[in-house]
């Protein structure tokens, strides 16, 4: 699997975040430290307490993250999300969390596969 793989496999536009940085050892190295980015983790966990500010901030972050590195179906239900909270409309946000959910584990689990394969 090369990287322009992973993110057909994830609902990305490759050829976008190539555009944007150049060269493709850069996006490697950012699309590898998105594997450590706490934002979703965040999420779960206060929309779970009910602080909606946190949950908010933190899927802003996510969706931020995902539109700077072109993870574009991870992005488009992180924007979802996060529009909902902004508009205080709680139920439709936890009604999304499964999808954006999905949406997360589907890109980790694609850029995990991804960096097995050039660790071997």
């Amino acid at each position: 699997m090369n990287l322009k793989d992973c993110y057909i496999k994830f609902g990305g536009d490759f050829d976008e975040v190539l555009g944007r940085l150049r060269r493709e050892q850069i996006v490697q190295k950012f699309v590898y430290k998105f594997l450590d980015d706490k934002s979703f983790h965040l999420f779960e966990t206060s929309m779970g307490n009910k602080d909606y500010e946190e949950a908010l901030r933190a899927v802003h972050t996510l969706k931020g993250i995902c539109q700077n590195l072109a993870f574009t179906r991870l992005f488009e239900s992180s924007n979802l999300v996060t529009k909902a909270l902004k508009e205080n409309d709680w139920n439709t946000a936890s009604d999304m969390m499964p999808r954006l959910s999905m949406d997360y584990y589907e890109t980790i689990n694609a850029i995990n596969e991804f960096k097995s394969s050039t660790e071997e």
